[in-house]
């Protein structure tokens, strides 16, 4: 369904960021920067679990490792 386009490194940071910024509002004051930052967090969330970055795709990055043609 989504194109890859992050490796797996890259995949593993944006969980563990997203992990620190989803429960922002709930761990400190509820405002519009918590609010903002748990966003994001879902936003890393959802990059994270499917392996897509919309940001990415507009700008044709991709961090994935390509096959080699060497033979």
């Amino acid at each position: 369904m989504f194109e890859t386009n992050q490796n797996k490194a890259e995949r593993i940071l944006r969980l563990l960021v997203a992990g620190l910024m989803l429960p922002a509002p709930l761990v400190l004051e509820p405002n519009a920067y918590t609010l903002v930052m748990a966003a994001f967090g879902g936003v890393m969330l959802f990059n994270a679990l499917s392996g897509t970055c919309y940001t990415y795709k507009i700008f044709g990055v991709n961090t994935c490792d390509l096959p080699s043609d060497e033979g």
